[in-house]
C-alpha cells in the first residue's frame, strides 16, 4: 500500500464516519472531502472542481427542475390519486397499488418527491379505509427506492454510475436499459410486501388529533381579560405572551363568538376570554403580571369540550410534516415567525415516538417531525402549497396549475424523445426540459431553483473528486484486489455479490449517491481484473444503493414517512432485512442473464 493509497482510504473512512454520525450536513461533508483531496494533492487542480461541471451533476439538478414542473402543475398528484382510487379497501390490494403507483412515478421524478406527492393521499386513504397508516407508509417509501431503478433519471445513483462509466471511456447505460431489472426489482418488492412484509409491519398509529387533544388538557386553559388588565388595547405582538410567558393564544372568545384567525395585530379588549396553551406556572405568572382572571370552573368545562373548541366550523386541527426541502428544518417556531407566516398555532410535535407539548416555540424542528396544527380552515391549501410542509390529508388542487399539466407532460415526452430518438445526451435534454418548464409557465424561475435539492448537488459534486482520487492513486484497484482475494476463488458471481453487499451496507449510513461514487471505481476495477464486462458490476452498485431499507435514516424517503407512520427505528430493520436479501438473490440470478458477465 502506497502512502497515496493510505491517505485516500483514510479520507474515505473519515467521510463514512462523518456520514454515519450525522454531526454535519452531507453537503458540508462533501465539501470537506473535496478540500481534503485537493490539499493532499491527490487530484490535479483542474479535477478538484470538475464535479460541478460534470454532466451527471448537471443532469441531477435539471431532473429536479423538471420534477418540480410535474409537481407544480399537479401531474404527479392527479396521476397518483387517480390510480389510488382503484385500490379499494383491501389491505393487500392497497399495498400493491400504492407501491406500483409510487414506483412508476419514481422512475421519472426524484424518489423523495414521489413519496411526498403520495404521502397525504395515502394518509387520507388510511383514514377512510381504517387500514393502519403504519401498514402503508413503509411500502410507500420502499417502492420509491425500487421504482427509481426503472429509468436512467430515476435516481442520482443511476446517473452517477453511468457518468463514471463514461468518464472511464467504457460503454454506458441507455435511458431505458435499467427498465427490465428495475421492473423485476419493483415487482419483487411488491410481492414481498403483499405476502410477507405487511405482516411484519407494526399496527401503530401516530397520535390523532383527539388523542393529542387529550394530552393537551393539562396545558390549555381559559383566562379572562379584566378591565384593569394590561392587555386591554394591546396587540397580540405587544402582549409578549409567547416571548415572555411561553403561552400560545389559540382563540379569543368575544361577545359569545370564537375568533381563531389571529394575527400579531389582533387587539385585546376588556371581557375577552383567551383560550391559551401553556404550562400552569406560566399561566399563573401571566395572570399576576397582566391582571387576568382564571375561572377554574370554566377551565374544567373547556377540558371536557377541548376537541370541539379546537376543531369546529371555523378552525381546524391538521397534521403536517416537514417537506423534503423545508426551510424550517433546524429552526425554531419563534425564529421563523410561524404563526404570523402561516396563520396556524402548533399544539404538539410528534418526534420519534414522543409527543412534545411544552416550550414548543423553542423546539428546533427536524426532518421527520409531525406537527399538530390548529388554525383557520381556509389557510390549509396555502400551507400545503408552500415549500415547507406536507399537510397529511387530501387537499384540493386549486393552487396547482392544472391547465399547464398537458404542457408539462408534453415537455417530459419531448425530453424522452430527444434522448431516445434524437440521440441527445441526457444532460442536454434535461436542461432543455427544465428551461421549457420555465418558459411555458409551468414553473417560475424562483420555483425552479427551490425545487432543486442543492444539498444533493453539492454532495455529488463534492464527492466526485474522491472517486477520481481512488482511481488515480490506485486505491480502487487495491480494494478490488482485496475483494477478489476474499471471494474471487468462488467465481465472478461471488465477486458480483460482494460488490452488491458492500454498497448495500455502506448506503445505510450515508447517501446512496455518495456510496455509488465510492464503490463504482472498485466495481469497475474488479470487473477488469477478471476480464469481465464492467456494466453488470456497476449495475450491482446501482441496485445495491437502492436497498437503504434497514434504518429510517438510510434515505430521505424513509425519514419522510417515519413520523406520519408512527414508526420506531427497528421497524425498518425488521421489514427491510428480508427484502434486502431477496433482492440480492434476484440480482445474482437476473443481472448475469440480462447483462452477461463475459
Amino acid at each position: 500500500m502506497t502512502p497515496q493509497i493510505a491517505l485516500t482510504l483514510s479520507i474515505v473512512v473519515i467521510a463514512v464516519v462523518l456520514f454515519a454520525t450525522e454531526k454535519l450536513r452531507v453537503d458540508v461533508i462533501a465539501l470537506i472531502v473535496l478540500l481534503s483531496v485537493a490539499l493532499a494533492g491527490l487530484v490535479s487542480p483542474e479535477e478538484v472542481f470538475a464535479g460541478f461541471a460534470n454532466p451527471a451533476v448537471i443532469t441531477v439538478w435539471a431532473v429536479y427542475m423538471v420534477s418540480g414542473g410535474l409537481f407544480k402543475t399537479g401531474v404527479a398528484d392527479l396521476l397518483g390519486r387517480g390510480i389510488l382510487r382503484l385500490a379499494g379497501t383491501s389491505q393487500p390490494r392497497l399495498v400493491a397499488v400504492i407501491m406500483l403507483t409510487c414506483g412508476i412515478i419514481s422512475g421519472f421524478m426524484n424518489n423523495v418527491g414521489a413519496t411526498a406527492v403520495l404521502l397525504p393521499a395515502v394518509v387520507g386513504i388510511s383514514r377512510r379505509t381504517k387500514v393502519p397508516v403504519s401498514k402503508l407508509l413503509i411500502p410507500l417509501s420502499f417502492s420509491s427506492l425500487l421504482g427509481g431503478k426503472l429509468t436512467l433519471i430515476g435516481t442520482p445513483a443511476n446517473i452517477l454510475g453511468t457518468g463514471i462509466l463514461a468518464d472511464r471511456g467504457l460503454p454506458t447505460f441507455t435511458f431505458f436499459e435499467f427498465t427490465p431489472i428495475g421492473a423485476i426489482f419493483l415487482a419483487t418488492g411488491v410481492v414481498y410486501m403483499v405476502l410477507v412484509g405487511r405482516h411484519l409491519l407494526p399496527v401503530r398509529r401516530p397520535p390523532d388529533p383527539s388523542g393529542v387533544a387529550y394530552q393537551l388538557r393539562g396545558y390549555v386553559s381559559e383566562a379572562k381579560v379584566t378591565s384593569a388588565s394590561r392587555l386591554v388595547g394591546r396587540t397580540l405582538l405587544e402582549s409578549r405572551l409567547g416571548a415572555e410567558y411561553e403561552l400560545t393564544v389559540l382563540a379569543i372568545e368575544r361577545n359569545g363568538t370564537a375568533q381563531a384567525a389571529l394575527s400579531p395585530d389582533t387587539r385585546f379588549q376588556a371581557g375577552d376570554v383567551l383560550v391559551v396553551e401553556g404550562a400552569a406556572q406560566n399561566l399563573i405568572r401571566a395572570r399576576d403580571a397582566l391582571r387576568l382572571t382564571i375561572d377554574a370552573e370554566g377551565t374544567t368545562e373547556l377540558e371536557q369540550h377541548l376537541e370541539q373548541r379546537l376543531d369546529n366550523d371555523q378552525v381546524h386541527l391538521a397534521e403536517a410534516t416537514l417537506a423534503p426541502r423545508s426551510s424550517m428544518a433546524g429552526r425554531t417556531l419563534s425564529e421563523t415567525g410561524f404563526r404570523n407566516r402561516y396563520g396556524f398555532s402548533v399544539l404538539a410535535i410528534w418526534r420519534y415516538g414522543e409527543v412534545i407539548v411544552q416550550s414548543l416555540r423553542d423546539v428546533r424542528l427536524a426532518f421527520g417531525d409531525t406537527l399538530l396544527l390548529q388554525g383557520p380552515r381556509h389557510r390549509l391549501p396555502a400551507l400545503q402549497d408552500g415549500k415547507d410542509f406536507l399537510v397529511l390529508e387530501p387537499i384540493a388542487l386549486e393552487l396547482r396549475l392544472p391547465a399547464k399539466a398537458p404542457i408539462a407532460l408534453a415537455i417530459m415526452c419531448l425530453v424522452l424523445g430527444l434522448v431516445l430518438v434524437g440521440g441527445l445526451h441526457i444532460s442536454t435534454a434535461m436542461v432543455i426540459g427544465a428551461v421549457l418548464m420555465v418558459l411555458t409557465g409551468c414553473l417560475a424561475m424562483d420555483e425552479a431553483y427551490q425545487s432543486v435539492d442543492w444539498r444533493t448537488v453539492f454532495l455529488v459534486a463534492g464527492m466526485l473528486p474522491l472517486g477520481t482520487a481512488m482511481e488515480s492513486t490506485g486505491a480502487a484497484r487495491f480494494l478490488a484486489d482485496l475483494l477478489l482475494g476474499a471471494v474471487g476463488g468462488l467465481g465472478p458471481r461471488a465477486a458480483l455479490a460482494g460488490i452488491y453487499v458492500l454498497v448495500a451496507l455502506i448506503t445505510q449510513p450515508m447517501s446512496n449517491a455518495a456510496a455509488v461514487v465510492l464503490i463504482t471505481p472498485i466495481a469497475i476495477d474488479t470487473a477488469l481484473s477478471i476480464g469481465a464486462d464492467p456494466k453488470p458490476f456497476v449495475l450491482a452498485v446501482v441496485l445495491g444503493a437502492a436497498t437503504a431499507f434497514l434504518t429510517p435514516v438510510g434515505h430521505k424517503a424513509n425519514v419522510l414517512v417515519f413520523g406520519p407512520g408512527g414508526y420506531r427505528f427497528l421497524d425498518y430493520t425488521r421489514v427491510g432485512a428480508p427484502l434486502t436479501l431477496a433482492l440480492l438473490v434476484v440480482t445474482m440470478i437476473c443481472v448475469p442473464i440480462l447483462w452477461p458477465l463475459f
